[in-house]
């Protein structure tokens, strides 16, 4: 197994995609996403990074869990996007929560251009969705749902 190199706004181009962003928006090829908006976590909170992975998984956490939040019904959408800048690995997961960057989630200040839907990504079972929404619900009850933004 090789070791794990970081990935830094100065030091990403060994990352290769594809990208990927889940979220509850329905875009369309071209769209760029931008910094500024709600995060799909927490309505009340603009963010200045934009999030994205390489992994479907954790792209369908993201797809599944904005659209949950929202109170909206389906899965959400998982776009293949394409990084319109610098990138480094995702804080608020990377050796916080698991050793290294397991989950492949980058985040970057600058615009993520939709390339086009996936169409055929694996939502996560109900189950593990509702034990996920329910640990942030914890989260958020003792004030721990920090997003190192």
């Amino acid at each position: 197994m090789s070791e794990r190199v970081p990935v830094t706004f100065d030091h990403h181009d060994h990352v290769s995609g594809p990208f990927l962003h889940g979220t509850k928006v329905v875009l369309r090829p071209g769209d760029d996403l931008v910094a500024g908006y709600a995060s799909n976590y927490d309505a009340d909170r603009a963010l200045h990074h934009i999030y994205f992975t390489t992994l479907e998984s954790t792209a369908a956490w993201d797809a599944q869990l904005a659209t949950a939040l929202a109170g909206l019904d389906g899965h959400g959408h998982v776009y293949a996007v394409e990084p319109l800048g610098p990138f480094e690995d995702d804080p608020n997961v990377t050796d916080k929560k698991f050793p290294g960057n397991p989950t492949e989630s980058y985040r970057t200040h600058h615009a993520l251009r939709v390339l086009h839907e996936v169409h055929d990504w694996q939502p996560h079972p109900p189950e593990a969705l509702q034990a996920m929404l329910d640990g942030l619900a914890r989260l958020r009850e003792q004030g721990l749902d920090v997003i190192l933004d």
